[in-house]
Formats: C-alpha cells, structure tokens, sequence
C-alpha cells in the first residue's frame, strides 16, 4: 500500500451514522483538525454480525481511510471497537505501517467511569454485539475490578432512531421497556452508560425514565478528551494531523440518504460522497 507522509485528516470510522456523534463531540473540542468520516451504511448494522466480518470490514474501512492520507485512525463504533480493534493493532498495523494508529472508544469511556460513579455499579445500555462481546465488561475488571458491570441489550433502539422515531411514542415504550429490564437487575446502579453511539439522540427519553441519582453517560466528549490527552502524549502523531478545519464525509451507501440523515444527526447541513470498499 502506497501510503504518503505528508499530514493528514483525523479519520472516524462507523458502520453507519452512530459515529457522527463521537466526531461531534471531538470538533466542538478540537476544531481545528482536518478530519474524515467513514461510513460503511451499505453493510449496517455491525452488531449482529459475526467477530470475523466485522473485522473484515473494518479493516477494510481502515485500509481505505489511511489511502486518503489518516495517519490515525478512531474507531467511532462500539461493535468494531469490541470485535475488530485488537486483532487490527496486534496482527494488521505492523505490516500496513507501524507508525500508523487505530484507537477505539472503548477504553476511554471505561477509564472515565471511575470519576463518576459513586456506588461502581454500571448499567450498560448497547447493541446485541457489543453486549454479547462482553469487552465492556472485561475492560471494567481490568481496570477497577471491584466493579459491577450489569449490560441491557437494546436492539429496538437503534432503528428507532435511524427510522426518524427517536421523538415519537413508540420511543418512549422502548426506553421505558429497556431501562426497566436494565434497573430491576441491579437496583445499585448509579452510572448508566450508553454504550452505543446512536443513544444519544434518545437521551431526553432516557434521562427521563432513569431515576434522578443516575448519571446518564454519553461518549462524545469522553473520547474527546481522552484523543486530546492523547495527541498531548503522542506529539510525533499530532504533527502528522493536517489543521485545515475541514470535514469530508464518505458512505458506502448513497450520498444523497448520507447526507439526508448524516444531517440530522449533527443539527446542520452536511454533503457526502459515494465510495465502494
């Protein structure tokens, strides 16, 4: 792979649009990168497919995301974070490029639970995928063992949201339905983690049917921070990031429903353009 080493745009990769939250909230604290989105709409959602294809298409997108010049690479994808994050490190980046990098959310959104929680119980509220993997979990023992991690699959939500409903009635018996189930399980949960990056946009109606002493937690700015931390420690990789301000968007699906929905995602208007992987 002929890959250049001039300064490139920060990339964000996701399935679909869920990760236009996690870019959300790393431009409104750095500005100033130039950065690019990767959606893979064509082939969503990831988090019923098996360990293998999400991997797969992930390092596909990757692939695809250091040709256009990323030197490092965000995972804005709990599904890929959990399924395809480690193998793409340890077996992929050496031979690709070793002075390359690919970050997940995961991590970061554990390590940042310790500040907040009072009680260490965690409610998790994600896909089947992410559930199932479990590497929530895993991440929370490594890093505070005495915690509780207690994970509520919510499959009904994501089409919610993608099929415009998130504001609707049928919403409302789907938040209630899981933060009851998740709550009746661990009446100590103090922290509810939404371990998806759709949820925020039905975090109205979860703060709503939560109880007041939980602490409804999204990932935007909590990857934020930790990527700004990061480039602090890793100052050969921040010279390699370009600062125009510019965002491009790409979709493995049309443009034109990218850009229809990618906008209603980020509450403003947004042109996408049309690649194969």
């Amino acid at each position: 792979m002929n890959l250049s080493s001039q300064p490139g745009p920060i990339g964000i990769f996701d399935s679909g649009y869920g990760g236009l939250t996690i870019l959300d909230g790393i431009r409104r604290m750095m500005p100033e990168p130039d950065y690019l989105y990767l959606g893979d709409n064509a082939r969503a959602p990831y988090g019923t497919r098996s360990f293998e294809v999400v991997y797969q298409f992930t390092l596909q997108a990757v692939r695809r995301l250091f040709q256009e010049g990323c030197h490092l690479v965000i995972l804005g994808c709990n599904t890929a974070s959990a399924k395809a994050l480690r193998t793409i490190q340890q077996n992929d980046l050496p031979a690709i490029d070793p002075e390359r990098r690919v970050l997940g959310i995961i991590r970061p959104t554990v390590e940042a639970l310790g500040d907040i929680t009072h009680t260490g119980h965690i409610g998790l509220f994600g896909t089947p995928g992410t559930i199932r993997s479990r590497s929530y979990d895993m991440e929370v023992a490594k890093l505070y063992p005495d915690f509780r991690v207690t994970g509520q699959e919510c499959p009904m939500w994501v089409p919610l949201v993608e099929n415009r409903e998130a504001d609707g009635p049928g919403a409302d018996y789907f938040v209630h339905k899981y933060v009851f189930s998740l709550l009746s399980r661990d009446s100590a949960i103090d922290t509810a983690l939404l371990g998806c990056t759709h949820y925020p946009l039905l975090i109205r109606k979860i703060r709503k049917a939560v109880p007041t002493d939980v602490c409804v937690v999204t990932q935007g700015d909590i990857v934020a921070r930790s990527l700004r931390d990061y480039l602090v420690r890793h100052p050969e990789m921040n010279a390699r990031v370009s600062r125009g301000g510019t965002c491009r968007y790409l979709t493995t699906e049309s443009a034109a429903k990218f850009s229809e929905m990618g906008s209603l995602f980020l509450s403003r208007h947004i042109e996408a353009e049309s690649i194969t992987l």
